[in-house]
């Protein structure tokens, strides 16, 4: 002992006048530590007698606490920990005089070695170590052991390095452990009061510890023991010995303010612990504690970070330390997001994530109980601080505080309480009358998507809330989301309005759904497609079976001479709530019914479709029929509800054997009992539709549309028959076409009805292609000898007018009229029908009626005419138009199935389009060359400057029309973008007509997305320069 003394002083000595003082040498720090801690039990003598040589030799005890001071500043992280030990144990032997021992600057050496020995290693360090060692041991009479280590080391780095590292690194972790053990004691017999600095630089120190030991410890016990010491240090530094708390609590939590603030971590959840717990139990003994505490929140808001991913991880925090104050401090801290909520942009960024968070925290939630005081409740004034920043100038506050709002109105759901406060908020308590209205139709409209799809959230949510009726311009705006370019944006107005379905029944709720929601199912998005399907079969299949899944009412008759359609209307609706009829009535709307089409299509391919429905739709018929009867009025007037035919034609076609063929044979009758008098309307409707021009969308005639849609259903369950009904009812179909007296969509609906049935009753396709030849035969002879009768009777008329002078007496004259009038409905229902027989057989035999239709399209023309031809001696153009455009569309029918007539005619269509002065027929005309687009396109090509003229056209329809089928044909490539018809096209966009401007700016807003033609990138670039050039 006296030796290892006797070291040690001649080592003080030789360093006592150095400058810069050397550190002490690893031999000297253990000797010292040798004597200074055996097994935890210091030896008194031993130090007893250091401490009195020192004195003895006139050494001070800085002598030796700068040695040692020095070799914790030094390189090697073993000797530094090694001096730091050996320091604190100092403290902590008997008798020492620990004020002569402590000093600043040595307790920043002691810092520095801990923050040292954290750092990561360098690469091949412990390779570098391991080499050296040998040498320093291979001088005198241990070269043998030198040559020993070598060996040892060479196998390291073959195949043991990793565990030489290993070792290493445990060997420091515990020798960081025991001088963070003694740092805890000597903080209990230091006081650092006198020293803020260096209390400073520990606090600092402490809290960067558990971010750098993440590398160092690589298990989890080793990283907890880490973090206790760290705790139990940064506790000793809280007490007052150490200083005015209202300086070191401060300090404290602003060292452990990036830990909270960082991303998640060991680190972060032990700073948050600290705080949480060891902290709050602190301050319920210090008013200074807890003042730090309460500020703490309003530090880390004005350190949070911008990002949205760190800050919602600062929100976190913030929110764990909010929850561990006292109400009243809450409630202040509350008060300064709001003010914070109007300061700079990060800040209103933060203030909105924060306050949705804090009005779900509190336990009082509305902050008083007492209606009165509702409007001076702290979460009023969140709500307003919130609905405020939905308006901020910057986009992303605006979309955040948009989709915050509307996570708090989802939260208050059944509280009555939390509605009231969020009714006076947002000025809920008439939807109409301003309030929130105004701000979701702006927000709705913005310009940044992120905007629009959480305004569209906020809706989805405030259904629940919404007193009334929706208001129509919201309603309106979400019908327009839903055609947004951007597939979330078009998902969350699907959402919104059909949250709004499900909440309201009223008409314009319907009406817009089903104009907005349906057309979806075209969507290029597959999962906006089945969201459609699925809406569909939710909100219009399942609750029309809901409403019509008990048998029908067998309703009595009602004695009363009030009775009237209004009436029956009102009791009906009373039948069948939540606005069923309604959705039916608008599925006949002709710009739904595709749509629907579409999706019980795919419904039923997917085997969607259940019984159930086409059950449900026999009920609403029946009852509707029975209540009709029940007021006693004639049946003849008695129509189903609009759509019900509509959608069991369009689901039977899946579900033949949910309909009943009794109830169909039953309507079947019932229809055709009045036929009588529906002749004469047909005839009516036939000579109405192609008269003069601008009255081109007429209505059908209702009992001509159930009649259609009837045959339909019946075509589609016609498999289910049995030979006798389907034989007497391919008789009654066909006996019905031969006496061409129908409107064209019966026409249409009869000749495929019939072809259906002959081909699902045929034993096998060439027996149902004979049946369905002999039919066609039939009726194109009987359809020619009607023309020829009507054009023999005209020329007879024409030479016997000019034969007699003065004119016959108007009684015969009015007779013949009359014939005639009866003769040409017949005559252009039989041209009619022969297109339609076209399309159903093209190998038909039609020698015989296309000279006939030639003679009827180039009458009253200047160019030579056989006379023999039927038809050209009179001009069926001005005697009887409507024939004269059917003749038009019939050849344009015979020359889709025969090339060769094409080739012929095709220039005939174009040169008629140029000249007629009739909008029906110039409309008629453009959807045939369309056709011929697709089917003969390099025939047509040439054409397409005069086609794209329709475009400037008189006639709106004219115009829309052409700008479609044009469109479609440039989508799919058979049009090219060249010559004149880009610059025809940009004038769309001026147009006089609402409708064309809309379908112009949809078609060019796309072209600049590269959404229409995804195969031509470049399109837009193109065009530009097309312009350019031709300007």
């Amino acid at each position: 002992m006296a030796d290892a003394i006797s070291r040690i002083i001649e080592e003080l000595e030789s360093h006592q006048n150095l400058n810069p003082t050397p550190p002490i040498s690893r031999s000297t720090l253990l000797e010292l530590q040798s004597f200074l801690s055996d097994d935890g039990s210091y030896s008194d003598p031993q130090i007893h007698s250091l401490w009195h040589e020192l004195s003895s030799r006139s050494l001070s005890l800085s002598s030796l606490i700068n040695p040692i001071a020095a070799a914790m500043d030094s390189d090697s992280c073993s000797l530094s920990l090694l001096a730091a030990s050996v320091y604190l144990s100092l403290f902590l032997a008997p008798r020492t005089p620990v004020f002569s021992l402590f000093t600043p600057m040595s307790l920043l050496s002691l810092l520095h070695s801990i923050r040292r020995s954290l750092r990561p290693k360098k690469e091949n360090s412990s390779a570098t170590l391991s080499t050296e060692r040998p040498r320093k041991a291979g001088g005198g009479g241990r070269g043998v052991r030198g040559k020993r280590a070598r060996v040892l080391n060479s196998d390291d780095e073959e195949g043991g390095g990793a565990s030489g590292e290993r070792e290493e690194n445990e060997l420091d972790i515990k020798l960081l452990f025991s001088v963070l053990d003694r740092l805890v004691l000597v903080l209990g017999l230091v006081h650092l009061g006198r020293f803020p600095d260096s209390m400073k630089s520990l606090v600092q120190t402490v809290s960067e510890i558990p971010v750098l030991g993440l590398d160092l410890c690589r298990n989890s016990r080793n990283y907890k023991r880490l973090c206790e010491f760290c705790g139990s240090i940064l506790r000793q530094a809280l007490k007052p010995e150490h200083g005015e708390q209202d300086m070191t609590a401060p300090e404290v939590l602003k060292s452990l303010s990036p830990l909270i603030l960082s991303a998640k971590s060991q680190a972060r959840d032990f700073a948050l612990v600290f705080v949480t717990n060891d902290m709050r139990n602190i301050a319920q003994d210090s008013n200074s504690v807890m003042k730090a505490m309460v500020n703490l929140p309003r530090y880390l808001s004005q350190k949070a970070p911008e990002k949205t991913d760190a800050r919602a991880l600062a929100v976190e925090s913030i929110m764990e330390i909010f929850k561990a104050i006292e109400f009243g401090d809450q409630v202040g801290f509350i008060e300064y997001v709001v003010k914070m909520a109007q300061g700079k942009s990060h800040l209103r960024s933060l203030a909105v994530d924060l306050i949705p968070k804090l009005m779900t925290s509190l336990e009082d939630p509305v902050g008083s109980e007492q209606k009165h005081e509702v409007e001076d409740s702290w979460k009023l004034r969140c709500l307003t601080a919130l609905i405020q920043r939905c308006s901020d100038s910057a986009a992303g506050i605006r979309a955040r505080a948009l989709s915050n709002l509307a996570q708090v109105v989802g939260s208050i759901f059944g509280d009555a309480q939390e509605c009231v406060v969020m009714h006076k908020a947002l000025g809920l308590k008439h939807w109409r009358d301003g309030g929130v209205n105004d701000l979701l139709r702006k927000r709705c409209m913005d310009e940044k998507a992120a905007v629009r799809k959480a305004s569209l959230l906020l809706i989805t949510k405030l259904m629940a809330l919404v007193r009334g009726s929706l208001d129509a311009e919201i309603l309106k705006t979400m019908g327009m989301a839903c055609s947004d370019p951007l597939v979330s944006i078009r998902k969350a107005a699907i959402a919104a309005l059909s949250e709004a379905f499900r909440k309201f029944s009223d008409r314009s709720v319907i009406t817009e759904w089903l104009h907005s929601v349906p057309r979806l199912i075209t969507d290029s998005e597959t999962s906006i497609q089945e969201e459609c399907e699925n809406l569909f079969m939710e909100l219009v299949l399942d609750r029309v079976s809901k409403a019509g899944s008990t048998a029908f009412y067998e309703i009595p008759n009602v004695q009363d001479s009030k009775s009237s359609t209004k009436n029956f209307e009102k009791e009906l609706e009373a039948l069948y709530p939540e606005g069923v009829l309604h959705v039916l009535e608008e599925i006949c709307n002709g710009e739904v019914t595709p749509w629907v089409k579409k999706i019980c299509t795919s419904l039923g391919k997917k085997k969607r479709l259940r019984p159930k429905i086409a059950t449900a739709l026999q009920n609403v018929i029946k009852t509707s029929e029975s209540l009709w009867l029940s007021h006693t009025m004639p049946i003849e007037n008695w129509t189903a509800p609009p759509g019900a035919w509509l959608l069991l034609s369009e689901v039977s076609s899946f579900l033949p054997k949910a309909v009943n063929w009794d109830f169909l044979h039953h309507h079947w009758k019932l229809l055709d009992k009045d036929g009588s008098r529906n002749k004469l309307k047909s005839s009516t409707v036939a000579e109405g539709i192609y008269e003069a021009g601008e009255g081109l969308e007429s209505n059908s005639v209702s009992w001509a549309g159930d009649r259609v849609l009837l045959l339909q259903t019946i075509s589609n369950v016609s498999v289910e028959l049995s030979p006798e009904p389907a034989a007497e009812l391919a008789h009654d179909l066909l006996k019905r076409i031969e006496g061409f007296n129908m409107h064209s969509t019966e026409v249409n609906a009869h000749v495929k009805a019939l072809k259906t049935l002959c081909r699902r009753k045929a034993m096998n396709p060439q027996e149902a292609d004979a049946l369905i030849t002999d039919w066609v035969d039939q009726l194109v002879h009987k359809a020619s000898d009607i023309i020829d009768m009507y054009l023999s009777e005209e020329q007879e008329a024409n030479k016997d007018n000019n034969f007699f002078t003065p004119p016959r007496s108007s009684g015969r004259k009015g007779k013949r009229v009359s014939a005639s009038s009866r003769l040409l409905s017949q005559a252009t229902t039989a041209v009619y029908t022969i297109g339609s027989l076209v399309i159903v057989c093209p190998s038909v035999d039609l020698k015989a009626i296309i000279p006939v239709l030639h003679g009827m399209i180039t009458s009253g023309t200047h160019e030579a005419r056989s006379e023999k031809l039927p038809g050209s001696t009179f001009s069926v153009k001005q005697k009887a138009p409507a024939l004269y455009i059917q003749a038009w569309l019939t050849m344009g029918k015979i020359c889709l199935a025969h090339g060769k007539l094409a080739k012929r005619y095709i220039p005939l269509f174009v040169q008629e389009l140029e000249k007629t002065d009739c909008a029906a027929l110039r409309n008629n005309i453009v959807v045939m060359l369309a056709d011929f687009c697709v089917r003969y396109t390099a025939l047509v090509d040439c054409y397409m400057a005069k086609i794209s003229m329709c475009l400037r056209d008189s006639c709106e329809l004219v115009r829309r029309q052409t700008f479609i089928l044009l469109s479609r044909l440039l989508q799919t490539d058979y049009v090219k973008w060249k010559g004149v018809l880009f610059l025809r096209f940009l004038l769309s966009l001026v147009d006089e007509s609402e409708n064309v401007r809309q379908l112009a700016d949809f078609l060019f807003g796309n072209i600049l997305k590269g959404d229409v033609f995804p195969a031509q990138p470049t399109l837009a670039v193109s065009l530009s320069i097309g312009l350019e050039s031709g300007i």
